[in-house]
């Protein structure tokens, strides 16, 4: 028997309660396993207008996040503080052992910072509410998985962030996350930072200076390679010839994906103590309330949520 997952609306004024309610009848078997957190008279509204049938809603459990009137396609203070609360209210069933697992819809890092978080995003949001210390973003989109050593920082910063310990401690983290999915095999692949990987220091050095001895010394321990050119290391990977990529910044990362499958690429934190699955994508204010955003991403995202959160947790128990 699978546990239950908590799935959380994000930014109201965004298109998260529309993809969601445009998921749920694509899991009709699995509505009793799924916890909605959101503003329920917001996304009742919306699942009407987007033709979603009164009896899907009533199969799955609501938890409201009381708010006033959100007005969508804008970022508001108001919508921010709900999209917080949703995320405490979800970690809080995980606490208590209602769920196992989490998918989230999208938020808004600007509306968030308006209701006075100190948070960037989800991952150092649910960092904190869980004591999670070592965790890494994993995006998969069909056979490439890609983590990232920098994330949402400037590129200039991320680029300066480079060092050897940031590499070595990235490649172990792909390594764990591997594990805790229950990958049958971990073969690694490090991304170059420079075009052509460098060139022997042509095009850059960061390679022969750090990347490359990083990883050599990583072969003690782990499956790894490269650093191999960004601009063929992902296809690869896609052919199966490995199971992650390391990338050094985000968009490396995030074009491949986006590139390969734009609506079916799930984003998931390994190394929280639970699983935690969400889009590829943002809040989307510009469509928002029209009725016509695309649901797949997220779909997947709680589809994956169901079939891996029970088998990540027993995982975590014995590998973190």
């Amino acid at each position: 028997m699978h546990g239950k997952i908590a799935v959380t609306l994000g930014d109201p004024a965004g298109i998260g309660p529309e993809i969601v309610a445009k998921s749920l009848p694509k899991l009709n078997g699995a509505l009793n396993r799924i916890i909605v957190v959101g503003n329920v008279k917001n996304f009742r509204s919306v699942c009407h207008k987007s033709g979603i049938r009164p009896d899907i809603i009533d199969m799955v459990e609501l938890v409201d996040i009381d708010s006033p009137e959100i007005t969508p396609g804008q970022v508001q203070k108001e919508a921010g503080a709900v999209a917080i609360k949703a995320i405490e209210e979800a970690v809080k069933l995980w606490k208590s052992g209602i769920v196992s697992g989490m998918s989230t819809a999208p938020i808004s890092k600007e509306a968030i910072r308006l209701a006075g978080s100190s948070d960037m995003d989800h991952t150092s949001m649910l960092s904190r509410l869980t004591g999670g210390k070592r965790l890494t973003t994993l995006f998969k989109a069909g056979n490439l998985a890609t983590t990232f050593a920098t994330k949402h920082l400037p590129l200039r910063d991320a680029i300066s962030r480079i060092s050897g310990e940031l590499v070595y401690d990235s490649i172990e983290l792909a390594d764990i996350s591997l594990r805790l999915l229950g990958s049958p095999r971990r073969r690694i692949a490090v991304a170059a930072l420079n075009p052509h990987g460098g060139e022997s220091g042509l095009l850059g050095t960061e390679e022969k200076d750090i990347i490359l001895p990083t990883v050599e010394e990583a072969k003690k321990m782990f499956n790894v390679y490269g650093p191999f050119p960004a601009d063929s290391i992902y296809h690869r990977a896609n052919m199966g010839e490995f199971d992650v990529v390391v990338s050094l910044y985000h968009d490396q990362g995030h074009i491949a994906c986006k590139m390969l499958d734009f609506d079916g690429t799930i984003s998931m934190n390994p190394g929280l103590p639970f699983l935690r699955t969400s889009v590829d994508h943002g809040t989307a204010f510009d469509i928002a309330g029209k009725g016509i955003a695309r649901e797949r991403s997220m779909y997947l995202a709680i589809q994956y949520a169901l079939d891996m959160a029970d088998a990540y947790s027993d995982n975590f128990a014995t590998i973190l």
